[in-house]
């Protein structure tokens, strides 16, 4: 086995399979934060050379003793691997579709439980990534910090006094920290009480993305909201802010799935057995109906109307559907329709594994 295939072999990263604080609604909680160095100009400025010292000089505290306290890495150079490989990392939320289409000395340091990601020479220098599972926000931060603060002790971070962190990208100047969850709405969704819930998110500085972040897709009723304002508050305060909203937005889908067992509770029971049924028996199916079907059993679940398939299984399938996941497996390229089959028979198995 490869040092990357140990990556991208399994759909189901380590850290994914702990139960972290109201992992009914909360699958995850993640810390990014953005860093540049001093000497050099950003990445999409920067020369081959350059990059390549920036690069260098990474991985020499990636090997750093005081970073293998918190775990082992692992850096992956984004020229050893594949289009298929890049794609399965970005399925796994391990790097960004930014970084997967960048040839230039672009890499990635994780640890071994896939908690920690650290990306390098993709919109900045760094991009350090902590994941926790369920509603851990402040726990990310904390092995976010711990992190930065050994980088910091080696390079030489771009900072200003004024402004604070610099960065490439003008919404994150400042902290440069991006704090974001991934959360879990089929209720608010099914009482139509989402739309509402959302435009008052994005009142109070709060931003609402699909599975895979800008420009994605909410799909399975899944949405990551994340902070917007990086300059002007402190990294608590940013943090302080997304957790009050979030634990508001929990109680909120909490009242909607009371509401549906007391009001509707026999055509919930249809719906997410409907769609067990169809998981366990369809032989084609596509990325949408996929995730919208797994959005269904989920609350099943949750609800305690399915009792014989772990959370743990929908995580992983989340993964396993993907398309670079997919292909992956198959060990070559596969038309959208071998992908719908091959998609339908993955979760066949894996719903028979847990019946």
């Amino acid at each position: 086995m490869t040092e990357a295939s140990r990556f991208t072999e399994n759909a189901l990263s380590d850290w994914m399979k702990g139960k972290g604080p109201d992992s009914d609604i909360v699958i995850s909680s993640r810390i990014r934060i953005a860093r540049n160095m001093q000497a050099y100009p950003f990445p999409m400025l920067a020369t081959n050379q350059q990059s390549k010292e920036v690069l260098d000089q990474v991985a020499q505290v990636a090997h750093n003793e005081e970073l293998e306290t918190i775990s082992r890495f692992s850096m992956l150079p984004l020229s050893d691997l594949n289009e298929l490989a890049r794609r399965v990392l970005v399925e796994k939320h391990l790097i960004s579709p930014a970084l997967a289409n960048e040839s230039r000395n672009g890499a990635v340091i994780l640890s071994d439980n896939e908690s920690v990601s650290i990306m390098v020479n993709e919109e900045d220098h760094l991009r350090i990534q902590c994941l926790c599972p369920g509603f851990q926000i402040k726990e990310a931060w904390d092995l976010a910090n711990q992190i930065d603060d050994i980088f910091e002790t080696h390079l030489n971070y771009a900072f200003d006094e004024k402004h604070g962190y610099m960065t490439s990208c003008p919404t994150n100047v400042g902290t440069g920290i991006r704090a974001s969850v991934m959360i879990h709405l089929p209720a608010l969704v099914l009482t139509q009480q989402i739309n509402r819930i959302l435009s008052a998110i994005t009142q109070v500085g709060l931003a609402v993305r699909g599975l895979y972040g800008e420009g994605s897709e909410a799909l399975g009723n899944l949405f990551q909201i994340s902070n917007q304002i990086t300059l002007g508050q402190s990294e608590e305060e940013i943090i302080d802010n997304l957790y009050s909203v979030v634990r508001q937005i929990i109680e909120h889908e909490r009242a909607a799935r009371q509401k549906l067992i007391y009001e509707t509770r026999a055509k919930i029971l249809d719906r997410v057995s409907r769609s067990y049924g169809v998981l366990s028996y369809a032989a084609i199916m596509d990325s949408k109906e996929a995730a919208q079907r797994l959005s269904d059993v989920r609350l099943g679940i949750d609800l305690g109307f399915i009792k014989n398939v772990s959370s743990h299984v929908l995580n992983e399938l989340l993964v396993m559907t993907q398309p670079g996941f997919l292909q992956q497996t198959a060990g070559e390229k596969l038309t959208p329709e071998e992908r719908d089959i091959r998609r339908a028979q993955l979760i066949r198995e894996k719903i028979a594994e847990t019946g």
